[in-house]
């Protein structure tokens, strides 16, 4: 059974907005912490876009400070990425993962910004 699944993803212009959800079961939810990374085209590794600890604290990458925002909901184990002002180059397969309690990654949902 899949445990991380993500939603969200589609085709905008830059400039427009989209939102990632992750749901995730509440026995890998439960005091872990949520990311969200992003593996470009043509690209081998993937990057650190977002995370939000069990402890309350969050972090962003320098790219993306001031437009994207994460969001956990403990009531309904998901983890969403509100993503603002979007560039061509935040064109990515966007995956959800957990840590450090258990490692789990989602499979990932494409957005693409178009010019």
């Amino acid at each position: 059974q899949v445990q991380l699944v993500e939603s969200g993803g589609g085709l905008v212009q830059a400039g427009g907005s989209l939102r990632l959800s992750c749901a995730a079961s509440g026995s890998i939810f439960s005091n872990n912490s949520m990311g969200w990374y992003r593996q470009a085209p043509g690209k081998q590794q993937r990057e650190l876009v977002a995370a939000s600890t069990r402890f309350g604290s969050v972090n962003y990458a320098g790219s993306v400070k001031g437009r994207f925002t994460i969001s956990r909901d403990n009531t309904k184990n998901t983890v969403d990425l509100q993503m603002n002002s979007l560039k061509p180059e935040d064109t990515a397969v966007y995956y959800c993962m957990t840590y450090p309690r258990s490692y789990r990654w989602g499979k990932g949902t494409q957005v693409t910004v178009s010019s």
